[in-house]
């Protein structure tokens, strides 16, 4: 069954990592390195079951294939997720038995900050590893992906508001954003910044009431977001928010926002392109964070890494035109776009071996 579910999705390798004496229970998914090694972020979240983690995981890395190649970095797709409470279970032990399981795999995979995971989380793996990104910028990384990837989603916004609108004047609009953690926060305040009317809604509450009482905005229930009458839609948390539970109750004609995998089916975003609501393709908006970590390979420059996150802004663009011009809803278009890439170099390249990933932090660390 695992076996049949990984030749559907076109992973090349699935690494299943234990250690009891760490508490260690996590799983690295590597789906494809065409353009490069497989980068893609460390996730830490208390799944239900094995089943649910190995979902997410799979889902995960194939979208950051598709990102990646969007992006147009010359990187694959991969992400690992551990299972647990980033909120009671983590530890140095069990970060640094991550960090030897990545270690192993030679560079196929290098791993980055992602939900659940912090800076520090980051330093723990680091020490058993260099294939890691988005460390302190004492190691020569870049830090915090957060605000990259909500600069970037800034852009995308740009994109669509221009697109559907014809103006990017952002401050006009009222935004719903679900989602107020590290992306979500710095979303919220570039919003605010640009006078946009923002409501906004977390599991957590008091992350909630610092974007009330710092930023101005207006706090709304967990499953209210959905009802609220705004003009664009911002999924910041987990993916597959927008559903067919969902879908009737949003009345924004515009979805774009930082999480992934907003859509829970494609049948979803066909029906909305059907009504008229333009859809953003997630992982085109919220590449800012993998663009910033990917400039660690030539040694990192904060402002080359913004003026970078401003290309997010014509992929986004491009996605519409490839949209119009094959009349296809917009997450197939980027879909193509990926693909066509995907599909030219892999006519010149094997998959990274793990060569690749050793040179690449042969560039990053200067050697």
């Amino acid at each position: 069954m695992l076996f049949e579910t990984i030749a559907t999705t076109g992973h090349e390798q699935v690494v299943f990592c234990q250690s009891k004496d760490a508490g260690l229970k996590a799983i690295i998914a590597i789906h494809n390195t065409v353009l490069g090694p497989a980068l893609g972020g460390l996730r830490m979240w208390p799944y239900k079951t094995d089943e649910e983690a190995l979902n997410d995981v799979l889902r995960l890395s194939r979208g950051m294939t598709y990102k990646n190649a969007v992006a147009g970095l010359n990187l694959g797709g991969g992400k690992a997720v551990i299972i647990g409470d980033p909120a009671k279970d983590k530890s140095e032990a069990l970060f640094r038995s991550l960090g030897r399981f990545v270690n192993s795999l030679h560079g196929r995979y290098i791993t980055a900050e992602d939900v659940g995971i912090d800076v520090n989380d980051m330093e723990y793996v680091y020490r058993e590893t260099e294939f890691v990104t988005g460390v302190h910028q004492v190691h020569g990384g870049s830090g915090d992906p957060s605000p990259f990837t909500a600069f970037g989603a800034l852009q995308g916004v740009m994109a669509t508001l221009n697109y559907k609108h014809g103006n990017e004047d952002v401050g006009k609009y009222r935004f719903a954003v679900q989602g107020a953690g590290h992306v979500g926060s710095e979303f919220i305040k570039l919003l605010r910044e640009q006078g946009a009317k923002v409501f906004v809604t977390d599991i957590n509450k008091e992350a909630v009431q610092r974007c009330v009482d710092e930023l101005g905005c207006e706090a709304v229930g967990i499953d209210e977001i959905y009802d609220v009458d705004c003009d664009v839609f911002s999924p910041c948390a987990l993916g597959g928010t927008v559903n067919e539970q969902t879908i009737d109750r949003i009345k924004a004609k515009i979805i774009c926002g930082a999480a992934n995998n907003q859509l829970s089916t494609d049948q979803i975003g066909d029906e909305l392109m059907k009504r008229g609501v333009v859809y953003a393709p997630d992982y085109a908006v919220n590449a800012g964070g993998v663009m910033n970590v990917s400039l660690e390979i030539d040694g990192y420059n904060r402002e080359r890494a913004m003026r970078m996150m401003r290309s997010i802004y014509y992929n986004v663009g491009r996605i519409f035109q490839i949209a119009d011009r094959d009349g296809i809803p917009t997450y197939k278009a980027a879909d193509r776009m990926a693909e066509e890439r995907i599909n030219a170099i892999g006519k010149i390249k094997l998959p990274t071996m793990g060569n690749d990933g050793a040179r690449f932090l042969g560039r990053m660390r200067g050697q």
